[in-house]
């Protein structure tokens, strides 16, 4: 009778292994029962792996291999595309490791022992540096830590969505966090946000939705400049939108929506609240200007 490679006993161990963890958790499989799993000793499974925190070790090594070769690779690029590269490989790469990943989420804290967690932790601050950009502000580092996270759980709590769908819906929401550029001022100021301020106020003066009864959008603010600015700015309380469907935008409030938003001075929420409309709608026309480059 042949002896059985090496290597294929110890791949043997590791599936088996994964099978059982997934079925009865790490903590509550017994070196003993991988062996019976196999029809081994289990001093065989202890040749190959002396512990059992050597086979949840030897499980994630090769996630972590897969993420540091991903790094590697977009560190040489410019950081645009570094960016981007890492972003989808971030994707890809947990896709690709989704059953051990899913099989972890329970046992996870059991990586803190040791070395994997501070190799974990090191592609992690890796990835991040990557994502957010040389000379990064404080907000602009902290979505880059959304960002990875945004990356990653999703694959365990929508387990059961296939990779290609759950894939687009993870890119699509990761790029919504970074598309508005990120400023540690809690508000920006110039003549470009003041211009951006009256025009989107004299839209809504014009086209935009009825303020609830006793309010106006320039009332206590006063009805100059100043206090159109006021109105889009906080100074005075900004009519919500009526229930029901979405309005649509005009021209001016088009306008200036894209430029607010391009300077990064208002969030997407801000924008929306002060024109009246859904998120989903000034969604559909900053979409609109990504992809047909269209100037109004």
């Amino acid at each position: 009778m042949t002896a059985e490679p090496a290597d294929d006993t110890r791949s043997r161990i590791l599936r088996a292994a994964l099978d059982l963890f997934a079925e009865h958790g790490y903590q509550r499989t017994p070196l003993r029962q991988i062996a019976e799993r196999l029809r081994l000793t289990k001093a065989a499974i202890l040749y190959h792996f002396p512990t059992k925190e050597h086979l949840l070790t030897a499980l994630v090594e090769p996630l972590l291999a897969d993420l540091e070769r991903l790094l590697d690779a977009a560190e040489r690029l410019p950081t645009e595309q570094a960016r981007q590269a890492v972003l989808e490989g971030w994707v890809d790469t947990m896709l690709t490791h989704r059953r051990p990943l899913g099989m972890l989420f329970h046992d996870i804290a059991l990586i803190t022992r040791g070395d994997t967690f501070h190799r974990l932790m090191r592609i992690a601050m890796r990835a991040n540096d990557l994502i957010a950009g040389p000379e990064a502000g404080r907000r602009a580092r902290v979505r880059a830590v959304q960002a990875v996270a945004m990356c990653s759980d999703p694959i365990v709590f929508f387990a059961d969505v296939p990779d290609e769908v759950l894939r687009a819906d993870m890119l699509d929401g990761v790029r919504r966090l970074l598309a508005t550029p990120a400023t540690d001022a809690a508000t920006a100021t110039g003549a470009a946000t003041v211009a951006d301020a009256v025009a989107v106020a004299d839209a809504v003066a014009s086209t935009g939705p009825a303020p609830r009864t006793g309010a106006t959008v320039t009332g206590a603010a006063g009805t100059g400049a100043a206090g159109r600015i006021a109105a889009v700015g906080g100074g005075a309380p900004t009519p919500r939108r009526r229930p029901g469907r979405p309005r649509a935008l005009g021209r001016e409030q088009i306008a200036a929506a894209r430029r607010m938003h391009e300077a990064g001075t208002h969030s997407v929420d801000a924008i929306a609240t002060t024109l009246g409309v859904s998120r989903a709608t000034v969604y559909r026309y900053l979409d609109e200007s990504a992809t047909n480059n269209e100037t109004i």
